[in-house]
């Protein structure tokens, strides 16, 4: 228990692996929160009770709200008793005798069982009434085993209680019996200590904070521990936590013989009982008056005086006379425990709730022993890991305990050595490339730290250098702004920042120095300190990226150009109609998108021209890659695939003749898609052929489905491919989509999912517009990656079939 933040000579908290969380830090959060609640539950019962109790006087005596508080204050203050105990007593007293009659009338025959427990409030009145009897006569008790005799007089009729039982909790969660009633000596002394075992009702309502309420005996064996021989002696019971301080320490059982639930009037009753025992059990724990309380008065009113971590520690002792707790009856502002209490905070809590790590250490075995012998004792130094505003922060403490009266006054020191701080400073130079210069101008006194002559690159040996002579060290170019910023630091004590550059062996180095000066009264300057900062390897990043956005300028140049260039080559080469076009009786509309990263123009045509013989041709391409080159290949695919449908080569024959001329090119890397279709009017049979392009879409009927792909591999591929070709009758409102790969390929995605997508995509507009406009905005990102090129081909529905 050492430093203002509750410091031991444990190492330094344990951290998660997993997680790297302080769980020393996460403890301290959690128990501050728990005991938060504890205080506010208490602050809202108290409350309540106090209203009621200020009510009932300013009744009987006609004084005002503040007079009844005040009332009420001097009250307990005079009996020894809390705030709380002196509320019920006045509420109790208020109780006719009549009244007092009627309920011992009620207790009588609840005693018997002519009354049954299930109807919640009976004829003994509501619970400030009976609370009321409970605190006045806890008032007089002057032992745990008392309050548990007075609690069963009081909770045999209320609750139908047949025993009672007070367990506290000892160091490491572990329970001693400190009071009981209705239990037997045989019964006492076997469950006179409980270990710390997960199971035991009692440790788990302390441990919980909340009660725990077993009404079924035959499921709780199960699970639970339960007390008695056999257990099915008590066939239901409570345990409920008594609140203390920030934590419950105490844990109130309360065993029936009849296997019933609790009702609420009864849980609420045991509840409010809880917390008034809790108000008797600290009585227990405060020193007495007399010379005790006048030393920790004494010695508080000292430590409130002087800076410094200190506490004064009172010994709790157990009936053997051993040591099992401190009481912490008075502190300095500077100490803080594990909750973040400070100073008269912590006054009256207990050493081992306030720093739980001490016990069985080094320091706790030193106290026993100034306590024993009257020898202060002196802890050896050790190293603490704290958390100082959110950084973990390791120091060297020594701890102090010196008997005073019955009890300790414990100090503790940190030590910082001057040489760490050296250290610190050391390293922050080297590790920041810097270093401080003081210059006196009185003494004319100049002192650098061994790093200021590493940044300028200056031998040790030829000592510094007087502050108006430091233009001197640096390239004349740079002399003059600081010889200007030297002066007005020196006549006008301005401060500084600037940059220059000295010639070193390894080069130019680019520096920088910040000074300030310290003023006399009258405003001159005395003394001036400040750092030098070697800025070379930034000022070198700095070049570098300046060099590389010129490179990125010019490049970004160079593609604008080609786009450019290419956009206009593809827009002469591919002229897009802005209206619907009508060929051989069907109607076309066509989209273009190019992309919307790299330099925007890609290889992705189509064609769709009228032949001598009425037919019309169709075609859908897509060519490897952007920019000029794919534009070119492009260009060269498309009319050439034209000139030779024109001449009457068939479909295959075209893709194969095209496959030779990409393999015979200049790039023979290149690759191209392509679908061809030939239309006859007359039959309205369409043919076509297709070398690794994505199958036509046919809507018909309202109904959505690929065409089956005949065989035909990528153009460019292989030298000797196979090309076949297949045909379908259209009917009249069919509709038939012509795309590239743009439209349905999506990084991560497989091609399947995208085809589903144009699938479901081209059903839902058919059912609203059906326009290739609406189509496209639904299946195309904001930011396109490929070009997307789409032939849009419907037969009308007043078209005649057999023509």
């Amino acid at each position: 228990m050492c430093n203002a933040r509750g410091v031991t000579s444990e190492p330094a908290p344990s951290v998660d692996p997993a997680t790297g969380a302080d769980l020393v830090a996460l403890a301290r959060v959690v128990a501050r929160q728990r005991a938060e609640m504890d205080r506010l539950r208490d602050a809202a019962a108290t409350s309540a009770v106090l209203e009621r109790a200020k009510g009932a006087l300013m009744a009987t005596t006609g004084c005002s709200p503040d007079a009844a508080h005040e009332e009420l204050l001097q009250r307990a203050k005079s009996g020894n008793r809390t705030l709380l105990e002196e509320c019920w007593l006045t509420l109790g007293s208020l109780v006719p005798a009549e009244r007092q009659s009627a309920e011992a009338e009620a207790a009588d025959a609840r005693r018997s069982g002519t009354v049954s427990w299930e109807t919640g409030p009976t004829a003994t009145g509501d619970l400030v009434d009976v609370l009321g009897q409970v605190g006045r006569d806890l008032v007089g008790v002057e032992s745990a085993q008392e309050l548990a005799e007075s609690l069963l007089e009081h909770l045999a009729p209320e609750v139908g209680a047949h025993a009672v039982m007070l367990y506290e909790r000892r160091h490491g969660n572990g329970l001693e019996l400190i009071g009981h009633a209705g239990l037997g000596a045989a019964l006492a002394a076997q469950w006179h200590h409980v270990p710390p075992l997960n199971g035991i009702p009692p440790v788990d309502a302390l441990v919980a904070g909340e009660p725990r309420w077993l009404e079924d005996v035959a499921k709780d064996r199960r699970r639970d521990l339960l007390i008695g021989d056999p257990p099915e002696r008590w066939r239901s019971r409570a345990w409920l936590p008594v609140p203390g301080g920030d934590a419950a320490r105490v844990a109130l059982g309360v065993l029936r013989r009849p296997a019933r639930a609790f009702v609420p009037r009864e849980r609420e009753l045991l509840r409010s009982v809880a917390r008034l025992c809790a108000g008797r059990l600290r009585a227990f724990d405060a020193p007495g008056e007399g010379a005790d309380d006048d030393t920790a008065q004494s010695v508080q009113s000292v430590l409130d005086a002087v800076p410094g971590a200190a506490i004064l520690l009172t010994p709790l002792r157990a009936a053997s006379g051993e040591v099992e707790d401190y009481r912490i009856d008075a502190a300095t502002s500077e100490a803080v425990d594990v909750f973040g209490r400070t100073g008269r905070e912590m006054v009256g809590s207990h050493m081992l709730e306030s720093y739980p790590s001490v016990a069985g250490e080094p320091l706790w075995l030193g106290y026993l022993d100034a306590l024993v012998t009257g020898v202060p004792f002196v802890s050896e130094p050790f190293a603490y890991q704290d958390v100082s505003e959110g950084v973990p922060v390791t120091a060297t403490y020594s701890v102090r305990a010196a008997p005073l009266g019955d009890g300790l006054l414990v100090t503790w020191l940190r030590h910082d050595p001057v040489e760490r701080q050296e250290q610190r400073l050391s390293d922050v130079q080297r590790l920041g490339n810097l270093g401080w210069a003081n210059w006196n101008l009185v003494t004319q006194e100049i002192t650098w730290s061994p790093q200021t002559f590493a940044v300028l690159g200056r031998d040790p040996a030829l000592g510094p250098v007087p502050l108006e002579r430091m233009p001197e060290l640096v390239l004349p170019q740079d002399a003059a702004p600081l010889a200007h910023a030297i002066a007005r630091l020196v006549h006008r004590a301005r401060a500084f920042d600037v940059p220059f550059r000295v010639q070193a062996t390894d080069g130019v180095r680019h520096l920088r120095i910040v000074a300030e000066a310290v003023t006399e009264p009258d405003g001159t300057a005395a003394d001036v300190h400040g750092f030098m900062q070697d800025l070379t390897a930034q000022r070198s990043a700095e070049l570098a990226l300046v060099e590389s956005e010129r490179a990125m300028l010019l490049q970004r140049g160079v593609l604008q150009a080609e786009r450019a260039l290419a956009a206009r080559l593809q827009h002469a080469l591919l002229p897009l109609p802005s209206t619907p076009v009508l060929l051989a009786g069907l109607r076309i509309e066509v989209a273009y998108l190019p992309a919307q990263s790299g330099i925007h123009v890609g290889g992705d045509w189509f064609s769709a021209i009228e032949l001598a013989d009425d037919a019309a041709l169709f075609v859908v391409g897509d060519v490897a890659g952007h920019g000029i080159g794919a534009v070119a290949t492009m260009a060269q695919l498309r009319f050439t695939a034209k000139g030779m449908v024109s001449t009457g080569s068939s479909l295959t024959d075209a893709l194969a003749r095209l496959n030779r001329l990409l393999l015979h090119s200049r790039d023979s890397r290149a690759t191209a898609t392509m679908v061809l279709a030939r239309y006859d009017p007359h039959t309205h049979v369409l043919t076509w052929a297709q070398a690794g392009h994505p199958p036509p879409l046919l809507v018909r009927g309202g109904e959505v489905r690929y065409l089956g792909r005949p065989g035909g591999m990528l153009l460019g591929a292989s030298a000797h491919p196979v090309f076949e070709s297949a045909e379908i009758r259209l009917e009249p409102g069919d509709r038939l989509l012509l795309y590239t790969d743009g439209l349905v390929e999506r990084t991560g995605e497989g091609i399947d999912a995208g085809f589903g997508r144009l699938a479901d995509a081209v059903r839902a507009h058919e059912r609203r517009s059906g326009t290739l406009e609406g189509l496209l905005g639904s299946m195309l990102p904001e930011e396109r990656r490929d070009d997307v090129c789409v032939l849009d081909i419907r037969m009308p529905l007043d078209a005649d079939a057999d023509t």
